[in-house]
């Protein structure tokens, strides 16, 4: 190798392996964020699903959203 592809070499290494950490330890934080009171992971509960548009009555007719 000469002397330039490993300036090169080194310049890219170290960018990579950083990026590369970062992608690592984010994944387990991400597994399973909710805990109890106590600390312990448990199952995250439902999200809550969007309404799409406005608001209908049983007949069809728009109405106020509660």
């Amino acid at each position: 190798m000469t002397s330039a592809s490993r300036k090169l070499t080194s310049a890219l290494l170290g960018p990579l392996l950083s990026v590369a950490l970062l992608a690592g330890s984010a994944a387990p934080a991400l597994a399973a964020p909710c805990k109890d009171a106590k600390g312990k992971f448990v199952k995250c509960p439902p999200k809550p699903v969007a309404k799409k548009g406005p608001c209908k009555d049983a007949k069809g007719r728009f109405t106020k959203c509660r």
